[in-house]
């Protein structure tokens, strides 16, 4: 077996660049275990698959908004292009990232945020490419964030960010852990109503928090 086995070709025109307006409603494929049978659905249908005994397990971890982009390198102004995604804080004020463009933005660079003036330092390179910055603050770095930040969609995602949609929308309904770069997608497609339905139907649920980092990002 090969890693090659498993490339195939999605065409973009059937990458959605917006979610639906009822989240429920997205298509759900099902593949049967005991014959090679494929159903299409909807995402709603999938409490008709659960059983009262079954045990739904959710990962409660909330996006921050973690990208970076409106900022300059001190004493060389704004360079376009150059982004900033925060991946998981490893002391107070310290936080490794993924930079770019990554020849530019190296250890000893100093980093204005244009909308508050807080300043950054990067303050060395890891071992898998990105680096470590840090921020020259007292506050938690969090609380700065939905003024500094926004929201990380993925790469797939072509349009420009909307503020007004996307800090909701790429968030699952049981978000509650600050922590993650980017949101455990197969979990977006709920709603309290069909969580409802189905703790109705006798499912058990049960949270976990399990922060999505550096790994979603690389191959």
């Amino acid at each position: 077996m090969k890693l090659s086995d498993f490339d195939y070709h999605l065409p973009e025109n059937l990458i959605a660049q917006y979610p639906t307006s009822i989240r429920s409603q997205s298509r759900l494929l099902l593949m049967q275990r005991s014959a090679p049978e494929f159903e299409h659905a909807h995402f709603s249908d999938i409490v008709d698959y659960l059983e009262s005994g079954d045990i739904l397990v959710l990962n409660n971890t909330r996006v921050i908004p973690a990208r970076l982009t409106d900022f300059v390198i001190k004493g060389r102004g704004k360079i376009k292009g150059a982004e900033i995604l925060l991946l998981k804080e490893i002391e107070p004020g310290d936080w490794e990232c993924l930079v770019r463009p990554g020849k530019r933005i190296t250890p000893g660079v100093r980093i204005i945020f244009d909308a508050t003036g807080l300043q950054a330092e990067i303050v060395s390179a890891t071992q898998f490419g990105g680096r470590v910055i840090r921020f020259m603050t007292h506050d938690p770095v969090t609380a700065l964030l939905d003024r500094i930040g926004q929201v990380p969609l993925p790469p797939y995602i072509k349009r420009s960010p909307e503020k007004e949609l996307d800090p909701e929308r790429y968030q699952t309904v049981y978000a509650r852990e600050n922590g993650s770069a980017a949101a455990p997608t197969a979990g977006l497609h709920f709603t309290g109503e069909l969580l409802e339905r189905i703790r109705r139907k006798g499912v058990d649920t049960h949270s976990i928090t399990l922060h999505v980092g550096l790994d979603t990002f690389r191959p």
